[in-house]
């Protein structure tokens, strides 16, 4: 990140996503003679599939594999020049040039050109338009003043500048030597002019330009896409085409894996975390990972604000939960418990930040914790600590185990509140009706730590305008986060990135639980089956 010209565009972000279980039983792909197509988990998107209005895997997935961005990784997180030809930064980091790739179109036919980015990103970033990744632009010149919601949604970042066809500058708010690693996340995608005319419908059938083109979706049922023959990148399809079939449960999708009517999947049913290795019937894969698995607190929850009896009480809930017994008995090995907010796989990654003894199981501390809070602000009678959670996820199990620990260790009622479906779950969690502590997950965008922070905990992405969903607000934190995105060393920047933890320590916004492996299984006679830096099939390296 120190060199001027990122000769290979840095790193890409892929997906920031907001994790959740899959759901939906589906149908499997029809495949004329001859053709290889890829049967492969999934479950029903939150929102139409435009990539800078998802953020959770359901619909992620399926949309990284229809468009390319200016960067790409391979399965390590090593990245690789996609549409962009070169990112060139100024002196500082504060400017960037970008030339693009010649010959690249949109599987409509259209070209995809400078404009193809700098329309779609300040699309993006305009309040007026909705975006949930709207965030993510917030370091390009100009993205304060798209945030009026009632603004002209036709507004430029007046940070973006077309040079011509295949070059254009990019001018940010500061020095940021991220940037170049920011670029690749899904929101950062080209769109082709047709989105404009009718992004609703575009939502439901996307025009992109990367390894594959849609075909259909039926909903709760399965997404179907083809091998694009016009593909130009590093990573060209080496099957037919993928259909994403939407499951329920998991439990139903590894009974047709084991069947061979499914061909892989990236996650392990409760009762088969056990056995899976060694069951016959599947190819399994079982790898330390990147994904990091919480819960978070609404900042207006009762007893739970960002005030002296919440930060008390967050932080005795999290001391009260025995991480290690839900790893070893639950999850039967497959994760680790959390000791900070990135993941053990990640570049600035430190077991030893100031304040994470709040992970560590203490029961005893926990209980003064809790007392303490009462003195302030009794806790009645009739009040429950709840967790919601989707049921579709197979979670059901964990949250058991996390409610009957906190109940044993502070003397209170904790219980759990399933709700059906991903979709249902997240639209709660997106409206700001989610009462009580829920569900949270991050699948990495990008190979930083600065991607476990940025997205999750700043003020520029709560209130609905990114990832955080618990609306947690600290101007140090922010402060910290913005003098870490300047520093061009990569050591020094990570050392702030720590400091930054240390103050979520202090708040705890949300309390790491575990990270979760990168274990799925594959049916027999599949071929190339690897789960990536995300944790993520490498879906186009898949045959049989």
């Amino acid at each position: 990140m120190q060199k001027k010209a990122i000769a290979f565009a840095a790193a890409a972000c892929s997906l920031a996503l907001a994790l959740g279980g899959c759901g939906g039983q589906g149908g499997n792909g029809d495949a004329a003679d001859g053709e290889m197509i890829m049967n492969v988990y999934g479950c029903e998107p939150q929102h139409p599939l435009i990539p800078a209005n998802t953020n959770e895997t359901c619909g992620g997935n399926p949309i990284d594999m229809l468009f390319a961005k200016l960067v790409t990784f391979d399965d390590k997180g090593n990245a690789q020049n996609e549409v962009a030809k070169e990112i060139v930064a100024n002196e500082d980091s504060s400017e960037y040039t970008i030339t693009l790739n010649d010959g690249w179109t949109f599987t409509d036919g259209t070209p995809v050109t400078s404009e193809s980015f700098t329309k779609a990103w300040s699309y993006s970033a305009n309040a007026a338009n909705g975006m949930v990744n709207a965030s993510f632009f917030s370091v390009i010149e100009g993205y304060e003043d798209l945030q009026d919601p009632e603004g002209d949604p036709n507004a430029q970042l007046s940070g973006l500048t077309v040079v011509d066809d295949t070059t254009f500058t990019v001018k940010l708010t500061g020095p940021n030597s991220t940037f170049p690693i920011r670029v690749g996340y899904t929101a950062y995608a080209p769109l082709p002019e047709s989105f404009y005319d009718d992004p609703e419908a575009f939502g439901e059938s996307p025009v992109g330009n990367g390894q594959y083109k849609f075909e259909e979706w039926n909903h709760n049922q399965n997404i179907k896409m083809v091998k694009n023959p016009d593909y130009k990148g590093v990573a060209p399809a080496q099957n037919d085409g993928l259909n994403f079939v939407v499951y329920t449960d998991p439990e139903a999708a590894y009974a047709d894996l084991s069947a061979g009517n499914l061909d892989a999947m990236q996650t392990i049913p409760t009762s088969a975390q056990a056995t899976f290795e060694t069951d016959e019937n599947v190819q399994p894969y079982n790898e330390a990972g990147s994904v990091f698995q919480s819960f978070t607190f609404p900042s207006d929850m009762e007893h739970f604000k960002l005030d002296d009896e919440g930060r008390l009480r967050r932080k005795a809930i999290s001391m009260a939960i025995d991480r290690q017994s839900i790893v070893d008995k639950v999850l039967n090995g497959i994760g680790t418990p959390a000791v900070e907010w990135s993941a053990p796989v990640i570049p600035g990654y430190s077991d030893s930040i100031p304040g994470n003894e709040a992970l560590s199981y203490n029961p005893e501390e926990a209980k003064k914790l809790w007392e303490q809070a009462n003195e302030i602000n009794p806790w009645g009678d009739d009040d429950q600590f709840v967790m919601a959670y989707n049921s579709d996820s197979g979670g059901k199990d964990v949250f058991d185990a996390m409610a009957n620990s906190i109940s044993n260790a502070l003397g209170i009622q904790a219980t759990t509140n399933p709700m059906p479906t991903f979709s249902e779950f997240r639209e709660s969690v997106s409206n700001r009706t989610m009462k009580n502590a829920f569900r949270t997950g991050w699948q990495p965008d990008y190979p930083s730590i600065e991607n476990y922070l940025q997205p999750l905990y700043t003020t520029d992405a709560a209130y609905g305008q990114g990832s955080n969903d618990g609306d947690y607000s600290n101007p140090e934190f922010d402060a910290l986060i913005t003098q870490a995105a300047a520093t061009p060393d990569t050591d020094e920047a990570n050392k702030l990135y720590q400091q930054a933890e240390g103050i979520l320590f202090q708040d705890m916004p949300a309390v790491p639980m575990y990270y979760s492996n990168a274990s799925g299984a594959a049916a027999l006679g599949v071929k190339g089956f690897v789960l990536n830096w995300k944790n993520v099939p490498m879906y186009q390296e898949l045959t049989k």
